[in-house]
């Protein structure tokens, strides 16, 4: 089939890659957003040129000459993998079977951006990816293959995009290509009964409020590991937290029990968090206890203050 693949970053990237080296399709173009000063040229643009791709870059696909450039390419799919730009039906219907897109949930779950990040602050222990033909709706289209991923009680979000999702999200690509070659592909309506939407996890959403249960506390900081990471305040300064362990301790709600090499242990309800990794201020990430070091926390320090 000849195929456009229209995405961004490392997944997009990977998702081209992996549709090359496995032959049996032509990639007649790869679609991208433009690019934005100051900024690095993205991974799959980069990726496309190396192989003699041809790149497009529009800033919307309604105009006439962007719509009549794509139909020029005479393709037979369009695999939409990470992107940002709205594609309208118009410019999705354009080759001969349609569009399909990834993402990382299991729709009708989760639909909008940060839908990895939420199940695990809520306590989710599953989680998944779906390929779906993509309609004008946010993520509303038909189901053409799901997979299941599990959400173990201390993996963060790094963990479940970038070892799990990431490639498993790779592979699944590949077998929805060859789910629409062979003719006659699922087409599954989603359970609108069942949708959730959340809009984007963000710096406001991850600030720990020590006084909640340690669980609620210790999913925070998973779920915003790496981005866009958990924080609470040190003398009115920003302290963000990384890798974090649950643990025993008593004390009140905040209030540094301990510190040793392995980390700082911080009270929060009916338990603490042993934090391994932070970020102070406009400082780098550091291991806590170097950070401690440094600033001269010990026990009976407060943080949220």
């Amino acid at each position: 089939m000849r195929i456009i693949v229209n995405g961004q970053q490392a997944f997009g990237k990977a998702c081209l890659e992996a549709i090359l080296e496995k032959g049996g399709d032509e990639v007649v173009a790869v679609y991208t957003a433009p690019d934005k000063e100051g900024r690095p040229v993205d991974p799959i643009k980069e990726a496309a040129l190396e192989r003699g791709v041809p790149v497009y870059q529009p800033a919307n696909y309604k105009d006439k000459d962007i719509l009549d450039e794509m139909r020029g390419l005479n393709a037979d799919l369009m695999v939409m993998a990470y992107m940002i730009i709205f594609v309208p039906e118009e410019a999705r219907n354009i080759p001969t079977h349609g569009s399909i897109c990834f993402h990382p949930s299991l729709l009708p779950l989760h639909r909008g951006p940060s839908s990895i990040n939420w199940p695990i602050m809520w306590g989710a222990t599953k989680t998944g990816l779906s390929i779906f033909w993509p309609d004008d709706g946010l993520d509303e289209g038909e189901i053409l293959l799901q997979k299941e991923v599990d959400i173990g009680p201390d993996e963060t979000l790094g963990d479940i995009y970038f070892k799990k999702i990431f490639p498993l999200g790779v592979d699944s690509v590949l077998e929805a290509i060859d789910l629409v070659r062979s003719g006659n592909p699922p087409r599954i309506k989603q359970d609108d009964s069942k949708a959730t939407y959340e809009s984007w996890c963000k710096k406001e959403h991850a600030r720990i409020d020590w006084n909640r249960s340690v669980g609620e506390v210790y999913n925070q900081i998973r779920a915003t590991n790496p981005a866009p990471g958990a924080w609470t305040t040190l003398e009115g300064k920003t302290l963000q937290i990384f890798d974090s362990a649950k643990v025993e301790a008593a004390g009140r709600p905040g209030e540094v029990v301990a510190v040793s090499d392995a980390g700082i242990t911080v009270v929060a309800g009916l338990g603490g968090i042993l934090v391994k990794r932070v970020r102070f201020g406009d400082g780098g990430k550091v291991a806590a206890a170097e950070f401690a070091a440094a600033e001269g926390v010990a026990a009976v320090t407060r943080l949220g203050t």
